[in-house]
């Protein structure tokens, strides 16, 4: 079974190897695909994992679109510059 998140703050190749990374750890969760120009993020696994997941997105400064506002959103933003650098820095290995 799969399912699809739209993400807001996706920006290159850092970012969605974090997300790769993070979410592939998950148990139930068995792919993950990042569209960085669509902003999804394509589930392959139990439907049971879509809340664990979409809030392990938030965690890393990903938010479902449109569910994070004002202070929330700018934290998101700020934590994902922060994945993206360590998803930068680890795939240059």
């Amino acid at each position: 079974m799969s399912y699809q998140i739209n993400v807001e703050n996706i920006k290159c190749g850092g970012c969605a190897a974090t997300i790769r990374g993070k979410l592939e750890a998950m148990d139930g969760v068995d792919k993950i695909d990042v569209d960085i120009e669509a902003g999804v993020v394509s589930v392959a696994g139990s439907e049971d994992t879509r809340e664990s997941v979409t809030a392990r997105l938030l965690q890393l400064g990903y938010p479902e679109s449109g569910t994070a506002e004002g202070i929330a959103a700018a934290k998101a933003k700020a934590k994902s510059f922060v994945s993206c650098a360590v998803g930068r820095l680890g795939s240059e290995d």
